[in-house]
């Protein structure tokens, strides 16, 4: 075994100071172990400073005082490790949430919105605050800390949002807004001006950068403003609003020719007909904010699937599934030569105002043959 003089052991004690070590109880332990590992490896007639420094690099990833820097933080942080597993498994599951939500939306089946509505709430309320936790700790100045919460403030005002949406809940855009707004004008100007003013992150810095604001930009191209879906997207509105202004003609026209007050009297036809009307309620007031069709002034139809919104909620599920059922009942009994009503469980699939365009054919279909059934008779 190779004995150390003690000009050797004086070398290892400066270096280890020179590199950043400045505990004096881990200075001694370093010396103690790494003097161990050269009197143990090094072997006769092989140059002890050469061997030195190429068995020191396995002790760190980039420099020795990493070293420090980690026992200080466990001795600070005690639960540090178990944190940062807990984070790399939550980001594994969120993951796999997030790609079974976009494969199931993307084949269109049941279940997409709710994973990804599990995997925005594990990303927002365990993912992001470990993260920032364990960020807050491995930070050495102020403005590292400042910039490392204003990073984790943007996602999760947009994860907000994101669940927020999902759960057609009001203030959806206007926690995207926010999210966009910090992070164009609070975390980029930080994150830009600090790292280009060190010559080992300038370029990463300035690529970053760029990768941010091409990535909000694209985002924001497949924004549309209420103003652009109404120029861009008028017949889907204006179809709606046509089959409603054309029930709405029929059962005046029903009214006058029948001593009944709204053309539907038979307790099927008038059950189907309020749940349609519920269901209309419904996708209207989750899509534009308003429960009636007055779009010049409560807002434009978007090209949201009803799945959307339907898939979020229970009483909606319940109601489809209602208004399914009593329209099997109401054909088995429907007199010869009146219409059939179609039914409407794959509704959720189609964009909104189709799915209304679905429910308002219900409707006039119900209103006619009871017209035609009352002026039989």
């Amino acid at each position: 075994m190779y004995l150390l003089s003690d000009d050797q052991i004086e070398f290892v004690r400066r270096d280890i100071l020179a590199q950043g070590i400045q505990n004096e109880g881990l200075q001694q332990d370093l010396l103690d172990h790494i003097c161990c590992v050269v009197e143990n490896e090094l072997a006769d007639g092989e140059d002890f400073e050469t061997f030195y420094h190429q068995r020191i690099k396995q002790f760190y990833k980039k420099e020795l005082k990493e070293i420090e820097e980690e026992t200080i933080a466990l001795l600070n942080f005690k639960h540090y490790y178990v944190m940062k597993k807990v984070m790399l498994l939550s980001g594994g599951v969120l993951t796999a949430l997030l790609v079974i939500s976009f494969l199931l939306r993307f084949l269109y089946l049941p279940g997409g919105s709710i994973a990804m509505l599990l995997g925005a709430v594990l990303l927002n309320f365990v993912f992001l605050p470990l993260l920032f936790t364990l960020k807050v700790k491995e930070n050495k100045t102020l403005l590292e800390n400042i910039t490392s919460g204003i990073a984790t403030l943007c996602a999760m005002l947009m994860n907000l949002g994101l669940i927020f949406k999902l759960q057609v809940f009001p203030g959806a855009d206007a926690l995207v807004v926010a999210a966009f707004g910090t992070l164009l004008l609070g975390f980029l100007p930080i994150y830009f001006f600090t790292g280009i003013q060190r010559a080992d992150t300038k370029v990463n810095t300035i690529v970053s950068s760029i990768i941010i604001l091409s990535s909000v930009a694209l985002v924001l191209i497949l924004l549309r403003s209420p103003k652009a879906l109404h120029d861009f997207n008028p017949p889907a509105n204006e179809s709606v609003l046509r089959s409603e202004q054309i029930l709405a003609k029929q059962r005046k026209l029903a009214k006058r020719l029948l001593p009944t007050d709204g053309a539907i009297v038979d307790s099927k036809g008038k059950e189907i007909n309020e749940l349609c009307e519920k269901m209309k309620q419904f996708l209207l007031t989750c899509d534009t904010g308003s429960s009636t069709f007055d779009f010049a002034n409560k807002g434009y139809i978007s090209e949201m699937r009803a799945a959307d919104y339907i898939d979020n909620s229970i009483d909606a599920q319940e109601v489809l599934i209602q208004i399914d059922t009593e329209i099997l009942s109401y054909n088995k009994t429907l007199q010869h030569g009146l219409q059939k009503l179609p039914a409407l469980g794959a509704i959720n699939q189609r964009k909104v105002s189709e799915a209304l365009n679905d429910l308002i054919q219900v409707q006039i279909i119900i209103s006619q043959n009871y017209i035609e059934q009352s002026l039989k008779k």
